[in-house]
C-alpha cells in the first residue's frame, strides 16, 4: 500500500449514533482515502469524483444493494445532506455511469486501497502483547471463494483468495485466481505485502505447501498452522498414527449454536522429526456435531501443524485460533446469503471483484460497529443511511 494512500487517512472524535463500543477516533474519510486510486474514467466529462462514486458504492451494498439500479436507487433516496456528505452534490450517477465505471477499475489497486483502510480502523490488528510465556497472538486466516454468479457463457467463475483478520471478518488482502488450484502460486504474492511479524497464519489442506511453510518463517517472520488432510496421504498417515490416546485432552470446548450443539476437543504432541518445514507440535482436534432437531451426531477428526512450540502458545490458544479459520466460513456465507453474492448477475469486466471487494468492506463495517446479524444491520442501514454515512465519512 503506497504512503500516498495512508497520508491522505483523516480521523477525528465523534461519536456515531447506535454505534455502542466502535471506537471513533479511528474512522477514516473512505472517500479521501479512495480518490488517490488512478481513475479510469477520461477527465472530460467527469461529474463525480472517483472517491464518492466509491463510498456510495460501499453504503448501498451496507444497505442490501446488489446491483447497479438498486444503487441508484439507494441513492435517490438519500436526503440532500447525505448527498453534499458523499461528494454527489451535482445530482445522482446513473446505473451505466457506475457500470462502466466498476467494470474497468483496477481491481488490485482497489483491493490493496479497501484492505489498508480496513486495518487502519482496526488500530494496528495485528499487534500482540509481548512476553517470555505463551500468549495468544494476532491471527490471520487465508481462504478461497467462488462467485458464482459471475459465470458467463465465455468465461469462468471469478475465484478470489483472501486474507481475513481473525475474530473480525475483516479482508485486508484479496487477489483473484484462473481456478482453486491457482490458489497455491497466488498464497505468497497475496501476503507479501502484509506486515506479519509474529502473527499466525491459518490455511487449509490445499496451501498446506512445504514453500509457503518457508515463506511465512523465514521471509515474513510468522507462524502457521497448517491443517493436514488425505492431499498429503503420507504426512496424514503418519499423523493418524501417533499414539494420541495416550495424549492427555488439553483443551475443551462446547457451544450450542444455528441448531447444532458442537463438542471441540484437542490434543497436542512435540514430534521430533516432522517432514515438514519447522514444523513443532502435531495437533488432533476432534469436533463433535449434534443437529439438536434431529439428534444426528457426527463426528470428525482433523489433523494439523504448527511452528509454535509449547513455550510459545498454549494448546487453548491453538485451538481458538483453528476454530477462528473455520469463521471465515461465516463470512462466505454472509456474503452469499445475506448480501446475496452468488445470485448476482454482475459479470462484466472487473465489476465482479469489485462488487466482491466492496461487500468486504461493508462487513468489515458492520462487524466494527458492533452488528454481529447482519441481515439486522442491513435492515437498519437501509432504513437509516446517514448512520451508514457516519461509519466512513465523518462529520468534521
Amino acid at each position: 500500500m503506497s504512503s500516498s494512500l495512508i497520508s491522505a487517512v483523516t480521523r477525528h472524535h465523534d461519536q456515531l449514533p447506535d454505534s455502542g463500543t466502535y471506537d471513533a477516533w479511528r474512522l477514516a474519510d473512505l472517500a479521501a482515502f479512495l480518490d488517490q486510486l488512478p481513475d479510469p474514467r477520461c477527465r472530460r466529462g467527469r461529474r463525480y469524483s472517483l472517491g464518492a462514486l466509491l463510498t456510495l458504492c460501499t453504503l448501498a451494498v451496507l444497505a442490501g444493494a446488489t446491483g447497479w439500479a438498486t444503487i441508484t436507487r439507494f441513492a435517490i433516496g438519500l436526503s440532500l445532506a447525505d448527498r453534499q456528505r458523499i461528494g454527489l452534490a451535482r445530482g445522482v450517477p446513473r446505473a451505466i455511469t457506475l457500470a462502466r465505471l466498476l467494470r474497468r477499475l483496477d481491481a488490485d489497486l482497489l483491493d490493496d486501497a479497501l484492505g489498508a483502510w480496513v486495518q487502519l480502523q482496526h488500530a494496528d490488528p495485528l499487534a500482540t502483547p509481548q512476553g517470555t510465556g505463551p500468549r495468544k497472538r494476532g491471527a490471520v486466516a487465508v481462504d478461497g471463494k467462488t462467485v458464482r454468479g459471475s459465470r458467463t457463457r465465455d468465461q469462468r467463475t471469478v475465484h478470489l483468495l483472501a486474507a481475513c483478520l481473525h475474530g473480525t471478518r475483516a479482508v485486508i488482502a484479496q487477489r483473484q485466481v484462473e481456478t482453486k488450484s491457482n490458489e497455491i502460486t497466488a498464497f505468497q504474492p497475496l501476503l507479501a505485502e502484509l506486515d506479519l511479524t509474529d502473527t499466525v497464519v491459518t490455511f487449509d489442506a490445499l496451501l498446506t505447501q512445504h514453500d509457503h511453510a518457508r515463506f511465512l518463517v523465514e521471509e515474513k517472520n510468522a507462524h502457521y498452522i497448517a491443517l493436514i488432510k488425505a492431499n498429503h496421504p503420507t504426512l496424514h498417515a503418519r499423523l493418524k498414527q501417533l499414539p494420541w490416546k495416550e495424549v492427555p485432552l488439553m483443551g475443551y470446548t462446547r457451544a450450542t449454536a444455528h441448531g447444532r450443539d458442537e463438542i471441540r476437543r484437542i490434543k497436542a504432541v512435540t514430534v521430533p522429526d516432522l517432514p515438514f518445514p519447522h514444523a513443532a507440535q502435531a495437533l488432533q482436534i476432534v469436533r463433535r456435531r449434534r443437529v439438536l432437531s434431529t439428534g444426528k451426531l457426527t463426528l470428525e477428526r482433523v489433523y494439523a501443524l504448527t511452528d509454535l512450540t509449547m513455550h510459545q502458545a498454549t494448546v487453548p490458544h491453538l485451538g481458538e485460533h483453528v476454530r477462528e479459520h473455520w469463521g471465515v466460513e461465516a463470512l462466505h456465507h454472509v456474503r452469499d446469503v445475506t448480501l446475496r453474492e452468488d445470485a448476482s448477475k454482475i459479470r462484466i469486466g472487473n465489476a465482479p471483484r469489485v462488487m466482491a471487494a466492496l461487500r468486504n468492506t461493508a462487513l468489515a463495517l458492520a462487524e466494527l460497529a458492533g452488528w454481529h446479524n447482519h441481515a439486522a444491520a442491513v435492515d437498519h442501514y437501509r432504513s437509516h443511511p446517514d448512520h451508514a454515512l457516519d461509519l466512513i465519512k465523518p462529520v468534521l
